[in-house]
């Protein structure tokens, strides 16, 4: 069982930064793929950025060159920062939890643990 808390969230103006921190609770923390995921309000969830149990990240599109994904084993903790935040961003930011370890999925239902989510809001 891995238990997720999100934090980090707020109102930022369009250009600015925030960073997202996931803390996990569990042992085997370092074995999983951990990913962050939002959901704009009337939309469907949709995956951010992932990294792996090696180290290895993937992003979507619109996100690459502005976010960045790390993690600390150590400290069982993702992160997520984000910079040059655009309006288009606006959404509750979820850190997922998945146990294939190598494989960095792209699609919710593929995630066995969630957190309740953080708020991100830009104002253009």
């Amino acid at each position: 069982q891995v238990q997720l808390v999100e934090s980090g969230g707020g109102l930022v103006q369009a250009g600015g930064s925030l960073r997202l921190s996931c803390a996990a609770s569990g042992r085997t923390f370092s074995s999983y793929t951990m990913s962050w995921f939002r959901q704009a309000p009337g939309k469907d969830q949709e995956f951010v950025a992932g990294i792996n149990l090696s180290g290895s990240t993937y992003y979507r599109d619109s996100v690459k060159g502005r976010f960045t994904i790390s993690r600390d084993n150590a400290k069982n903790a993702v992160y997520l920062q984000m910079n040059n935040l655009k309006p288009e961003d606006t959404a509750v930011y979820y850190c997922g939890a998945d146990r294939s370890g190598l494989l960095i999925n792209t699609r919710s239902y593929e995630y066995d643990f969630w957190g309740q989510g953080t708020q991100v809001t830009v104002s253009s």
